[in-house]
């Protein structure tokens, strides 16, 4: 598939125990929640170079000091960048904002969707390309687990309820309210919740061998 240069930014938090992936603590641990958000960075890495639609860039949180973050780049040979804002929102559009400065079109995506392959990154750029405002790539649990934009960035952000299961709901009315059309791909999963994991060993086991109830030790 032909696609334009396209900037891919991916999202993602340093993987500090007690702080990373904190909704699975219950069934992992601090220490395996943290060690599975770190294999989900490295496979929505993999997958971003792998789809080689254009630069691909990890924006860190809540700085870009943790050690893991240079392993990136080092592994996949991505740049670095902090996300600046208030709120999800804010890290968002300034994000995209910032791609659309080098770039025409613009993809950010989480590491909460171990099913955000090479291929679905691939077609969410086709589509961008396209002539369309906005791409998505719907969440079953009401958000999104991406976005792209082209030709400036909507304010689409302002007054949603992050972490809600109106997301993408409310986001859809900003839209329409701006008279912008839009795509979207078929919903997929996120790994959120201890009952998320139950569906993420039957997918993806190489994410979950060895860390299923693995604790902090001291």
């Amino acid at each position: 598939m032909n696609v334009p240069d396209t900037a891919l930014l991916v999202f993602a938090r340093a993987p500090v125990a007690g702080q990373a992936k904190t909704r699975l603590i219950p069934a992992l641990g601090p220490a395996g929640a943290a060690e599975l958000h770190t294999r989900l960075v490295r496979l929505t890495l993999k997958n971003a170079v792998e789809a080689g639609i254009g630069p691909v860039t990890l924006w860190c949180a809540p700085d870009d000091r943790h050690p893991f973050f240079n392993e990136c780049v080092r592994e996949f040979g991505v740049g670095l960048q902090v996300q600046q804002g208030d709120d999800l929102g804010q890290r968002m559009a300034h994000a995209l904002a910032c791609g659309l400065r080098t770039s025409r079109e613009v993809l950010l995506i989480g590491t909460d969707c171990p099913a955000l392959g090479p291929d679905i990154l691939r077609h969410a750029a086709q589509r961008l390309s396209e002539n369309v405002s906005a791409v998505f790539v719907p969440a079953e649990d009401g958000g999104y687990a991406l976005i792209g934009v082209r030709d400036g960035v909507p304010a689409v952000f302002d007054g949603i309820a992050w972490g809600s299961d109106t997301v993408m709901e409310h986001t859809r009315s900003h839209l329409r309210s701006r008279l912008l059309d839009w795509q979207e791909l078929p919903t997929l999963a996120d790994v959120d919740t201890p009952q998320d994991m139950q569906r993420l060993q039957q997918t993806h086991p190489d994410l979950v061998h060895g860390i299923i109830g693995l604790e902090v030790t001291s």
